[in-house]
């Protein structure tokens, strides 16, 4: 017989909100939302506001500092949950907080786990040139991404995505196997498996900072980079004439560099009749080149189409300042 159940949940991050969306439309009831106060919310990259979904469909939502605040605690406590749903959640939920709902709390990673356990899977995944992702859903626990497994998907990463279309892999994902659990958690099940063991380093945290390019690794890599790191995420950045820029858009072209030129050297223009995605220019790497297709300087400057291909930019070199 099926039961009813008191759900909650927790994101701030755009990969939960479709799930949480199909939740809703389900005509599946959640007793509260919480998610981050603006001003920690505008410390995050790809935030997402809950306020219109919450308000469509009437869900309570809180903001709060810290899930593990003594405040946090106690509003978890009062609603009287049967399980929470963390999805979308850059802080690491505290035992005190994990005993509050009575069946516990259930977190995704956009990972196949044990595989790219730690911080920004898909970023990391990107970089590393990797070409399946995936997502597991489980119950979390103390230890970071070591929880009993529920569910797990996996597909492509393409030469094609960025972070953003990955995410919507992850977002989907999200959707299908929240709905499935939720299923069989109103049967009286409480699905789950023990991890397998694993020896691989913990994925460290990425921040701003370790956005700059390396104009000396080849160009595969210097395009995985910025497709990995462009929105919602801050950027890859480097400097052009003292500017710095941040380069959200790039294609990969084949071969060696032209003629003599260094890693970061502008080669020349790409003209095009089709500016929305081949006008650009040509940037030398350590072995091959790429094509820019986007800049933005740090005063929210925007170049691309026939704006990029027209700067006087050939010759002169990428640098790291």
């Amino acid at each position: 017989m099926a039961q009813d159940l008191r759900i909650g949940w927790v994101g701030f991050h755009a990969e939960g909100q479709a799930a949480l969306a199909a939740l809703l439309e389900a005509g599946i009831p959640v007793e509260a939302v919480l998610t981050l106060t603006e001003r920690e919310l505008a410390k995050r990259s790809g935030r997402s506001s809950y306020e219109e979904l919450c308000a469509r469909y009437g869900v309570p939502l809180h903001k709060i500092r810290h899930v593990n605040d003594p405040e946090s605690i106690e509003l978890l406590r009062s609603l009287s949950l049967d399980v929470v749903f963390v999805i979308g959640w850059s802080q690491i939920v505290g035992p005190e907080a994990l005993r509050t709902p009575r069946l516990g709390m259930v977190g995704a990673h956009a990972a196949v786990l044990p595989r790219n356990r730690g911080s920004a899977p898909v970023n990391w995944a990107i970089l590393r040139g990797e070409t399946e992702g995936g997502n597991t859903l489980m119950w979390l626990n103390p230890e970071v991404d070591e929880g009993e497994i529920i569910d797990q998907a996996s597909f492509p990463i393409t030469p094609y995505d960025t972070c953003a279309t990955v995410y919507d892999k992850v977002a989907q994902s999200n959707r299908e196997m929240i709905l499935r659990l939720v299923s069989r958690l109103k049967e009286g099940q409480r699905p789950g498996r023990p991890q397998p063991p694993s020896h691989d380093p913990i994925l460290p945290r990425r921040r701003p900072e370790h956005g700059q390019i390396d104009w000396k690794k080849p160009n595969r890599e210097v395009y995985n980079f910025i497709r990995a790191l462009t929105r919602p995420y801050p950027g890859a950045f480097s400097w052009l004439d003292g500017r710095r820029y941040f380069l959200w858009d790039a294609a990969l072209l084949p071969g060696e560099p032209y003629g003599s030129a260094m890693p970061g050297q502008v080669v020349g223009a790409v003209l095009s009749p089709h500016p929305g995605g081949a006008c650009g220019q040509v940037v030398a790497c350590g072995h091959g080149a790429v094509i820019v297709l986007e800049v933005e300087s740090a005063e929210g400057l925007v170049l691309k189409g026939p704006k990029l291909s027209e700067q006087a930019w050939e010759g002169k070199v990428w640098s790291n300042e």
